[in-house]
C-alpha cells in the first residue's frame, strides 16, 4: 500500500516583505503582503506575492458601491457623491453633510444600520470627546454610504429594513458592478465592519476596477464617481489623510484605502496598483504606497509626506517604517 501526503496541497504561500520596522538602526519587525502594478495598457508590470488570490478589499470597494447607487437611479454629484464613496474622518463638515443628506430624504440617524462610532481621525476624535459627544451612527466613517443606500432604496420602493442583506436588490446590483469593474467573479461575500456585504476579489481585480473607473466614459456611473472623488477628496477621507493628499496633489489620481491595510490607486492614463499588508498593519500602508507609486513612475513631493512613518522613543524620533522592495 502506498501512502499519499497532503502536505503539498496545504503548503502555505509566504508573502514577501513589503515593509520593515526599524528602531535605532535595528530591524525589529516586518510586514509581509502582496502587491500588483498595472501598466497603462492594463498588463501586469509587477506582481509581488499572490495577486490572484481573493482578498476582502474592505472600503476600497466603496467606489463600486457608489456606482451601483447611481445605476439604481439616485441623482448624486459633487460632495454628496464623494461622501457616498467615503471612509470619512468624522470631521464636522462630514457629519454636517450626512445630517443634511438624511434630512433631505426624511431620514434620521436612527434609520442607519451602520454601528455608532467615534471619528476615524484621531485628532478629531479627541476634540469630539472633549466636547462631551458620544459614539454616533452619523460619525461612523461609512455613514455617507449608508445614507445613500437608504435613499436609493426608498427611491425604488425597495425594503429599507433589509438593505444590508446580500440578497437585497441593491446588494445584488453592487455585486454585479464589482464583478464588471474587476473583470472577475466575486469569490466570497462577507460582512464589512459597517455591516454591509463585502465582496472578495483579487488584488489584480481591484487594480483593474480602479483602472476601469478612471478610464470609463464621461457621464457613466463609474466616471461620475471617480470625478466626484477627485474633485472633493476631503469628503472621501479627511483633511489629514493620505488619500486626500494624493488626489489633491497628483492630477487625475484616484485613491482609496481600506481597513486591514488595503490600498487601491489609479492614474488617468490607466496605470493602477493594489496591495494588501497581510497582518493588517495600517502603519505600513504609507511607506508601501509611496514606494509603489515611485515604481509606477510617479514623482511628486507628496510621496515624501505619504511615505513618512516615524517611530518614537520617548518624545524623540528613533526610527521609521520603510518600504523593503
Amino acid at each position: 500500500m502506498t501512502s499519499t501526503s497532503v502536505e503539498s496541497a496545504a503548503t502555505p504561500v509566504i508573502s514577501p516583505v513589503l515593509a520593515e520596522v526599524v528602531r535605532s538602526g535595528f530591524v525589529e519587525g516586518r510586514h509581509r503582503g502582496s502587491l500588483v502594478l498595472l501598466a497603462a495598457d492594463g498588463s501586469v508590470e509587477l506582481a509581488m506575492g499572490d495577486v490572484t488570490a481573493p482578498v476582502f478589499p474592505r472600503s476600497a470597494n466603496k467606489p463600486m458601491q457608489a456606482a451601483a447607487v447611481l445605476r439604481a437611479g439616485l441623482d448624486l454629484a459633487g460632495e454628496r457623491l464623494a461622501l457616498t464613496a467615503a471612509s470619512h474622518s468624522g470631521e464636522v463638515f462630514h457629519r454636517d453633510l450626512v445630517q443634511k443628506m438624511l434630512a433631505e430624504r426624511g431620514l434620521t440617524a436612527a434609520d442607519l444600520q451602520c454601528p455608532p462610532d467615534l471619528p476615524l481621525d484621531a485628532v478629531e476624535a479627541e476634540t469630539y470627546l472633549a466636547a462631551g459627544a458620544v459614539r454616533d451612527r452619523v460619525t461612523m466613517n461609512c455613514s455617507g454610504k449608508h445614507t445613500s443606500m437608504l435613499a436609493v432604496c426608498e427611491l425604488n420602493g425597495w425594503p429599507t429594513d433589509s438593505y444590508l442583506d446580500p440578497q437585497h436588490p441593491l446588494q445584488r446590483l453592487i455585486l454585479q458592478v464589482v464583478e464588471e469593474a474587476a473583470g472577475e467573479r466575486v469569490a466570497a461575500v462577507g460582512t464589512d465592519g459597517c455591516g454591509a456585504p463585502l465582496m472578495a476579489i483579487s488584488l489584480t481585480g481591484l487594480a483593474r476596477a480602479f483602472r476601469h473607473f478612471v478610464l470609463a466614459p464621461e457621464g457613466s456611473a463609474e466616471r461620475r464617481v471617480a470625478d466626484a472623488m477627485r474633485a472633493h477628496p476631503e469628503y472621501v477621507a479627511g483633511t489629514r489623510r493620505p488619500d486626500t493628499w494624493l488626489m489633491r496633489e497628483i492630477p487625475g489620481a484616484l485613491s482609496k484605502m481600506g481597513a486591514e491595510a488595503v490600498q487601491a490607486f489609479a492614474l488617468p492614463d490607466g496605470r493602477a496598483l493594489a496591495f494588501k499588508v497581510d497582518d493588517g498593519g495600517i502603519r505600513a500602508l504609507g511607506p508601501v504606497l509611496a514606494r509603489a507609486l515611485r515604481l509606477a513612475g510617479v514623482e511628486d513631493d507628496v510621496l515624501t509626506r505619504v511615505g513618512r512613518a516615524p517611530l518614537l522613543g520617548g518624545a524623540a524620533e528613533v526610527g521609521e517604517i520603510r518600504a523593503a522592495f
